[in-house]
């Protein structure tokens, strides 16, 4: 995967079929994740070992966290602390970057 050039939109699969999740980079617990989720899916609660970060390039996804849930839109991005429980629901068919450190 190193030195190549890779388009979004193909990653993890030219159409989005359902949840799927392709690791392009990984270090200890730091990883470069590739998310895809077909609308209505949900990844239920879970907690991050590492920060993270949510970077959504097709679709629009909700952030779930204790009181409170985020829309991130195509474009946008959410942070988020290591520990924080939550869950992602897809409003549309969505592609993004997962990003733990």
């Amino acid at each position: 995967m190193y030195y190549n050039v890779l388009e979004l939109k193909d990653l993890p699969d030219k159409k989005i079929e359902g949840f799927v999740m392709k690791t392009l980079l990984e270090h200890g617990d730091s990883n470069l994740t590739v998310v895809s989720l077909k609308k209505d899916e949900i990844v239920d609660d879970h907690i991050s070992v590492c920060d993270a970060c949510v970077i959504v390039y097709e679709g629009e996804v909700e952030l779930h966290f204790a009181a409170e849930k985020f829309t991130v839109k195509k474009g946008e991005l959410i942070m988020f602390k290591r520990e924080e429980e939550h869950k992602v629901l897809a409003l549309k068919d969505s592609k993004f970057l997962l990003i733990k450190i």
